[in-house]
């Protein structure tokens, strides 16, 4: 058992930090020091580059859900264990998505304050996905020999 709390029977605490972190690391890139120059030529292309991918790999997991869809963390009654499309190349292919989405949004922006919210949101992203996985390993027996060969939130990564 996670020693992580459930915040609400299906995990809706969860999905309201994560609606708080998302806008705050948008106005994070709005403000604060940034840098230019040679280097901000970079991280403009990379960033756009970074935010695309993760824009793609989130809306990725979001179709290979289908009807297994929800934003909380506890799995829908019903539901199928989906180990296909971004699921072959990660286990949170959406939390993945909004972190690779975020950290680029930093860089393009040349925001530090935006780059440390997107380290934020790997963490947060990381213990959402450990409560959610308790659910998991209790509805889905496969699950586990899932998780033993699936990256958790970046693919190739992490």
């Amino acid at each position: 058992m996670s020693q992580l709390p459930s915040l609400g029977p299906r995990g809706e605490g969860w999905v309201v930090i994560q609606f708080v972190l998302l806008p705050l690391i948008g106005l994070a890139g709005l403000v604060g020091p940034a840098w230019s120059g040679a280097i901000r030529n970079v991280t403009d292309v990379l960033g756009a580059a970074l935010l695309l991918t993760g824009i793609g790999l989130g809306t990725w997991g979001l179709v290979a859900l289908r009807t297994a869809l929800t934003p909380l963390p506890r799995p829908r009654d019903g539901a199928q264990l989906v180990e296909t499309g971004a699921y072959r190349l990660v286990r949170h292919p959406i939390y993945g998505g909004l972190i690779i989405a975020a950290l680029g949004y930093g860089l393009a922006m040349a925001s530090p304050a935006a780059i440390v919210g997107a380290l934020v949101l790997l963490g947060f992203f990381r213990l959402k996905s450990a409560r959610e996985e308790v659910w998991l390993m209790a509805v889905y027996p496969g699950y586990g020999a899932y998780r033993a060969n699936t990256p958790r939130l970046l693919p190739f990564l992490y």
